[in-house]
């Protein structure tokens, strides 16, 4: 029987740079893209008909929204769709399991952050606790569609609608994703995307938020932009904001990037479905539950559910150990749920929100869900899916042969 390779034996997915592809990647097109910007001595997207421009309409159209606004990152990207919803002094509810941005930026608009639980079979935000968790103080609910799995669309929009809330979307993980048939972003009121270099469309930073409604749209592109109006003289200034601008060499390579996107989401599409069926078969390392209305899955990372009692007792960090000594380049997500940060802290919240906000003991809480999810959460970065069958059947077997050799691990 093979020595694990934690022990010195060979690894299972040996050369894995090899059939996985490196991230991010980038084609002799992308380097054209960026070059004609260069050269073009337009860096910013001020000009009427820029490069961003384009990738705002074509982005927008790609995931059935009306219009699309690019900034700088996607943090940002909430941010503005915060400000943009009104969102002021009050409370957003936001899923305890997510990056830190998804609440940092409901703190930058002035609101406090409530933290709801999730499902912890899809990882997205928990309707029923949605539904005990707003008060006369909420004024938004944003969304995370964790790791490109849409949130319930089904439950959460009448929720919002019987409060009169605004809902926003986090597709920070979710380029391309469909929810029966219809891409997420503009779903609920606004939503924002990241581009950042992990990103499944990567250009190092930016976001983009897009809508369908034709005030948000106006008022977002006006507080984006510093108050000012594309194609309006330089100085003039509508309403007083900040600058959320994208800059043209970032617009010039997603929209080369765009052009290769659906196929690219395709393939992971399919081996995101290959993958899952294979780990069933192993035990102990669940992926997320499959439900038919989500016709598509733009993947940030594949999220498996581990059972150490499948591999007799094997802690979730000594099997994440084994399977990247292995090659198998795994990770445990964000590791917490989000309200135990640091940052949550009470001394580091002093001083940080306006008067009238009322803020929750955050150290105290307790969501079984998020808690029970992240103690189990392992996860593969999305190019794994985008390489061929061999590589995703070199996973599968490296996880069969930590299971099959436990005994040197125990």
């Amino acid at each position: 029987m093979p020595k694990l390779a934690i022990n010195g034996g060979s690894p299972e997915a040996s050369g894995p740079k090899d059939v996985i592809p490196r991230w991010p990647e980038f084609s002799e097109d992308d380097k054209k893209a960026l070059i004609e910007v260069l050269e073009s001595r337009r860096w910013c997207r001020i000009y009427p008909g820029s490069k961003v421009e384009s990738f705002e309409k074509a982005f927008s159209e790609y995931h059935d929204a009306k219009y699309g606004i690019a900034v700088a990152n996607g943090t940002v990207a909430l941010e503005l769709a915060l400000e943009t919803a009104g969102v002021g002094v009050g409370e957003v509810l936001v899923p305890a399991v997510t990056f830190i941005a998804t609440a940092s930026a409901v703190t930058e608009v002035g609101a406090a952050p409530m933290f709801v639980d999730i499902n912890s079979e899809t990882a997205t935000m928990d309707p029923e606790d949605l539904e005990k968790s707003v008060t006369e103080r909420t004024k938004a609910v944003i969304v995370v569609h964790y790791g490109g799995y849409p949130a319930d669309f089904d439950e959460i929009l009448p929720i919002v609608k019987k409060h009169s809330l605004s809902l926003i979307e986090d597709c920070a993980h979710a380029h391309g994703t469909e929810w029966k048939g219809r891409k997420v972003g503009a779903i609920g009121d606004m939503g924002g995307f990241s581009f950042q270099e992990s990103k499944s469309m990567p250009a190092g930073e930016g976001g983009i938020v897009l809508t369908n409604d034709d005030e948000l749209a106006e008022k977002a592109r006006l507080i984006h932009n510093i108050g000012r109006v594309v194609g309006r003289p330089g100085y003039e200034h509508y309403v007083l904001s900040s600058n959320y601008r994208m800059t043209e060499f970032q617009g010039a390579l997603l929209l080369s990037k765009l052009k290769s996107y659906p196929r690219e989401l395709e393939i992971k599409h399919a081996n995101g479905d290959y993958l899952a069926g294979k780990l069933k078969k192993i035990g102990g390392v669940d992926p997320l539950k499959r439900d038919s209305r989500v016709t598509k899955r733009g993947y940030y990372f594949f999220v498996m559910r581990y059972d150490s009692k499948e591999f007799n007792g094997l802690s979730k960090e000594r099997f994440v150990a084994a399977l990247n000594a292995e090659g198998v380049p795994a990770g445990v997500g964000y590791g917490m749920p989000l309200y135990r940060q640091p940052a949550f802290k009470k001394e580091r919240l002093m001083g940080l929100f306006p008067k009238g906000v009322q803020l929750p003991d955050y150290e105290s809480l307790f969501l079984p869900n998020s808690e029970e999810f992240t103690a189990r959460e392992v996860t593969l970065p999305h190019q794994i899916l985008l390489a061929d069958r061999e590589a995703v059947d070199l996973v599968v077997g490296a996880m069969e042969k930590i299971k099959d050799n436990l005994d040197e691990l125990l």
